[in-house]
């Protein structure tokens, strides 16, 4: 037989998708059972803990290391956050029904006497949802998050996004949960329900653009030029679904040249997206001239099955209730957001950034 035969060759292809997908599944599945047994191994550490004391996961660990010294996973400080990710999660949930409590169901009415027969259900869901993603990310959530509707957020983002660990990381440092769907907008008027929902949450306030170092005063262009330069980094902050179509698209209007900072396409909303740039504080005629934008290329770009255009906005500062007054009679769908950049980074966030006395003993450790 010639296996160079172009049907063989076609059915090689197929039999190697199938081998993926067979490894996919595996390690989903040894995944779940890995995460399922972290889960009881903080359960019953937690529970014993009452019993023998503090000291309890050193012991353990030496122990379990005589034992099975090959098994990853069994480490003092793996156990210790075993122990946490159970506490987390499981106290989440109490709390959040002891806080909540639903007159009409007996089960709510008698919490302080039946804690686990509460949680049972939804900690059960929890475990099917962290299952999905690796522990090494699961532990950047639950010693990371605030509350159960922030790690919530960040586990949906990751299985929606396949986020690797690293991009995992830096959306937790740039608290990406506080910032998503904060941008105010218009959406809400302009555009129907579910499209504004979605457009709503695919904006940030404010856009960290930390890969850039440029003066507060410095020109537009110069900052597109660095987004572009840049352009998976700024991707990834603008978030799923976003093509980049062009900088400084032109529209050619009544004898006239005009300039669109940026144009993307997004995949998800179906539509254009106009992203106009401002490196200083929000003023109304900003709105007034995205306005006159938007209009251009639903007429002049899109496409007769997209969606309405939307405008984005980014300023340096702004002020919500002048926003709001500026975009109340507009018919066009825009969002207006502040953004910065490693020079003028918010408190919350310098601290993750090295100082001026870290930089110089680096280079003097080189």
């Amino acid at each position: 037989m010639n296996f160079n035969d172009a049907q063989y060759r076609k059915w090689l292809t197929e039999l190697k998708l199938r081998v993926r997908s067979a490894q996919a599944k595996a390690a989903i599945a040894v995944n779940s059972v890995l995460v399922g047994f972290y889960w009881e191994l903080g359960k019953m550490i937690t529970e014993k803990e009452n019993i023998w004391g503090s000291k309890l996961i050193d012991q353990v660990a030496k122990d379990l290391k005589k034992e099975f010294p090959e098994m990853k996973g069994l480490s003092r400080s793996n156990l210790f956050y075993c122990k946490q990710f159970y506490f987390f999660y499981k106290n989440e949930l109490l709390q959040q029904f002891v806080g909540h409590p639903d007159s009409e169901t007996d089960s709510f009415q008698k919490v302080t006497d039946s804690s686990n027969e509460i949680v049972q259900q939804p900690v059960g869901q929890i475990i099917q949802l962290v299952s999905k993603i690796p522990w090494g990310h699961n532990i950047l959530i639950f010693s990371k998050s605030k509350g159960i509707d922030e790690a919530s957020f960040y586990i949906q983002h990751t299985i929606s996004n396949n986020w690797s660990r690293d991009v995992l990381a830096l959306q937790i440092k740039t608290d990406l949960f506080k910032r998503s769907g904060k941008a105010v907008s218009n959406f809400s008027k302009t555009l129907p329900e579910p499209q504004s929902e979605l457009a709503q949450q695919t904006l940030k306030d404010p856009y960290i653009f930390d890969f850039m170092n440029l003066a507060f005063g410095a020109r537009e262009k110069e900052i597109e030029g660095q987004l572009i330069e840049h352009i998976t980094k700024f991707l990834l902050e603008l978030g799923k679904g976003f093509a980049f179509v062009s900088r400084q698209y032109r529209l050619a209007i009544a004898d006239n040249e005009y300039y669109i900072d940026l144009l993307f396409y997004h995949t998800r909303l179906k539509c254009y997206v106009v992203i106009e740039l401002k490196n200083t504080k929000f003023i109304p005629e900003y709105a007034g001239k995205l306005n006159f934008y938007l209009s251009a290329v639903d007429s002049l770009v899109k496409q007769q099955d997209d969606n309405p255009t939307i405008g984005i906005l980014l300023c340096r500062e702004k002020n919500n209730i002048e926003v709001e007054f500026a975009l109340r009679d507009l018919g066009k769908p825009m969002g207006v957001s502040e953004f910065t950049i490693a020079e003028n980074l918010p408190e919350h966030f310098k601290s993750s950034l090295p100082t001026i006395e870290e930089i110089e003993g680096e280079l003097n450790n080189i």
